[in-house]
């Protein structure tokens, strides 16, 4: 469903991210797990299109997303870090206005609104203003707007941040609740959050990607954190150059 080769991006000197690859299978909740300015973000903002790579390819559905973006965005749903709402509208008037901008069918825009109000729990504030609810309704709208064209690929870039812990055993549950027929890429740094809710890991540290198992194989060795913290150690130590025994 999801396939990225050798993708990098560049800023002048700086690689955010390098040669990085991996993939995802129809209905495989993917976490995709690193350290704070490891290159989570510029990935997922890359694959949903929104910035250009320097190099690789990326395809969702077997679309490429740098040479057919249009059919790409047809089967992605994007919720980023911060939610893309407006704070002066209601929740279902934002709804409607999102859906027409993903250019919906208009006869179909009416039953997708009432299918993600019901899917996200918004039935209580369908008509409250969106800066007047809770940072965890806010972000049931933002999952809301991700799901309202009904995307076969769901991508979530650090979905429970600022949430209190009731919030956060709700939205874990409801992406628990969207896989399966959907394919979820979920970037955070939480570790808790990877090891409850996802079938796949995949770890990238300083741009590059580190580690790719499935979560059943890969906690065989250790827990997720001790997983975790020896390829983040690894990758270091490779990279400075330096051998565990020159280090000793």
């Amino acid at each position: 469903m999801l396939e990225v080769r050798n993708l990098t991006k560049r800023y002048g000197d700086i690689v955010a991210v390098r040669d990085v690859s991996f993939s995802a299978a129809q209905g495989q909740i993917l976490g995709f797990l690193g350290p704070n300015g490891a290159g989570k973000t510029t990935t997922m903002r890359i694959l949903t299109g929104f910035q250009p790579a320097t190099s690789g390819t990326a395809k969702v559905a077997g679309f490429d997303v740098f040479t057919e973006s249009a059919e790409v965005r047809r089967r992605i749903g994007y919720l980023p870090e911060t939610p893309p709402l407006y704070a002066d509208m209601a929740t279902e008037p934002y709804l409607r206005f999102v859906a027409r901008i993903k250019g919906m069918p208009k006869a179909a825009i009416e039953d997708a609104i009432e299918r993600v109000v019901k899917l996200c729990g918004l039935t209580t504030v369908r008509d409250r203003l969106l800066g007047h609810l809770s940072k965890g309704f806010r972000q049931r709208v933002g999952l809301a707007q991700a799901l309202i064209h009904d995307p076969p690929v769901l991508v979530l870039d650090e979905p429970t941040i600022g949430l209190d812990p009731r919030q956060i055993i709700e939205i874990r549950s409801l992406i628990r609740e969207l896989a399966g027929q959907r394919t979820v890429i979920l970037s955070t740094h939480i570790l808790p959050e990877v090891s409850q809710i996802c079938q796949k890991v995949v770890i990238i540290n300083e741009g590059r990607v580190v580690l790719e198992e499935d979560m059943a194989a890969l906690t065989r060795s250790g827990s997720l954190e001790e997983v975790f913290l020896r390829a983040i150690a690894k990758e270091t130590v490779e990279e400075s150059g330096v051998s565990s025994e020159e280090q000793g």
